[in-house]
Order: structure tokens, then sequence, then C-alpha cells
């Protein structure tokens, strides 16, 4: 009689990869955003005021590094997670983490508010932070299911 491994892995859900394709094209934009913004590209910031360009251009090294390790670290996870690997758990929690720390130096630390806190720009920061905690949420979910090994 063959034995039976009790670290079986499942076949992956349907889902797995819609959410997965999803989260990587969601950060991917975060990405594109980012590397925008750090170059300074010039058509791409064009729409923003000047207050908003020294705001954006004026952020603390640590805001920085955060904002690197929340956008990246949600395209990581998102791979992570198309591949299945459980490692996509910890590393969606470091970005959810990441972009709270963010979202806390922007809105509550600095003049955030002021100068970028217009009702649009704080339901989609809302949004992220949503995004960003489903994901995590969901890869927890699927390595409790044994789906991510």
């Amino acid at each position: 009689m063959p034995e039976t491994n009790e670290t079986a892995v499942e076949r992956p859900p349907w889902h797995l990869w819609v959410i997965g394709v999803f989260a990587l094209l969601w950060n991917a934009m975060g990405a594109l955003d980012y590397v925008m913004t750090q170059t300074r590209n010039e058509e791409y910031m064009s729409n923003f005021t000047p207050e908003q360009l020294s705001f954006f251009y004026g952020f603390p090294a640590w805001v920085d590094a955060a904002w690197a390790i929340a956008v990246w670290g949600g395209v990581l996870g998102a791979l992570l997670l198309l591949f299945r690997r459980r490692n996509a758990v910890w590393v969606f929690l470091a970005s959810l983490i990441a972009m709270a720390l963010t979202a806390f130096q922007n809105y509550v630390l600095s003049n955030g508010m002021e100068v970028i806190g217009d009702a649009f720009t704080l339901g989609f920061t809302a949004a992220i932070f949503v995004a960003a905690l489903a994901l995590f949420l969901y890869a927890r979910a699927m390595h409790q299911r044994k789906i991510l090994v």
C-alpha cells in the first residue's frame, strides 16, 4: 500500500490565476508610477502642480524606500503567487506595511492633506490599502490550503 504524503499540494483553483494576473497588473501600475516619479519624467509629472511636485520630490529617504518596498513588493508578491510560492504571503505583508507607512507619512506626518488631499486621491489611497490587504489575506488563505508551497 503506498504511503500518503501529508504535505500533498492541492491543484490550484481557477481564481488563483485571475487574482494573480490582476495583482500583477495592479502592482505594475504602482511600479510605473514609482519609476516615473523617481525619474522625474516630464510628460508624466506635467499633470501635477509645482506644490505637488515639490512634495513628491521632497520625500525623506525612508519614505522613498518604503514606497519602493510597497510597489516592488507588490509586483514580486504577485509573481510569487502565480508561481505558487508561499513566500508570496510575507512579501505581500511587507508591501502592505510599507504602503501603510508611506500613507501615514504623506497624510499624517507631513502636509500631504493640504497638497494632495483631494477626495479622489484619498479614495485611491484607501483602494490601494484595501487591495494590498486583500492580496495578503488571499495569499495567506492559499498557503493555508496548501496551494502555495
